[in-house]
């Protein structure tokens, strides 16, 4: 069969120790920490809902280099959010939260950009707000760390600074869906397949950058993410 059109490149992020991961689709799991729940005006263990990013909204950062993002068009209010990244290396449906870990190749440090006065604009109208998520570049993130180096996370610190001031901080404990909880209920909607990535929620403190800025990102175990904002 031949393309009528170039193929588009696909997106790939770097692994720590070599290697490359090949990326089929982004799942986003919305407020998955209570106090950031609260912050956004919501409480308590809701049901846990789900958003999409394209795979070329990754912006891949090498270990040891600083990745760069476009302060997108459109927003006043370009949002950062911190999160663990779970990449699936086994594919399924209907997967159980017990058998999950078996479907995990690895975790990385993340970053889910968000255009918050858009996002907040769709959500007055009642509208998807993709506008608010989906967009360029919107996902940053670090090397993947195999599991089978790290082993399964279930706790940890995951942190978040700009400009070397402290902004978001929590443990990986005080999911609200855990990793293994968020798998079973995603692959009950949608098949899962290798190359998928699940960005996990995150904690409290979301907040602005502006031009210039530094995001420094760090998960325990899983390094740090280095992003400026041009």
């Amino acid at each position: 069969m031949n393309d009528v059109i170039p193929a588009p490149a696909q997106a790939r992020v770097p692994v720590s120790g070599g290697g490359t991961f090949p990326v089929h689709r982004i799942y986003c799991v919305g407020r998955n920490y209570a106090e950031h729940a609260v912050e956004m005006g919501f409480t308590g263990r809701e049901p846990p809902f789900f958003f999409l990013k394209p795979a070329d909204a990754v912006v891949p950062v090498a270990e040891g280099e600083t990745g760069q993002v476009e302060y997108p068009s459109l927003t006043r209010n370009y949002h950062h959010e911190i999160e663990l990244v779970v990449a699936i290396g086994r594919g399924g449906r209907d997967i159980a939260a017990a058998q999950a870990p078996q479907h995990i190749w690895g975790y990385a440090v993340g970053l889910d950009m968000t255009r918050r006065d858009l996002q907040g604009d769709m959500k007055k109208q009642g509208r998807p707000w993709c506008i608010g998520k989906a967009f360029d570049h919107s996902a940053p993130i670090g090397p993947l760390v195999p599991k089978a180096r790290t082993g399964e996370l279930l706790a940890g610190a995951i942190t978040l600074s700009v400009n070397g001031s402290l902004k978001q901080q929590g443990d990986l404990r005080e999911l609200i869906w855990s990793v293994n909880e968020t798998i079973e209920q995603i692959s009950a909607a949608w098949t899962l397949v290798p190359g998928d990535l699940i960005f996990t929620g995150t904690p409290a403190g979301v907040g602005p950058v502006a031009r210039g800025d530094v995001m420094e990102g760090a998960i325990a175990g899983l390094g740090t993410l280095k992003v400026a904002v041009r």
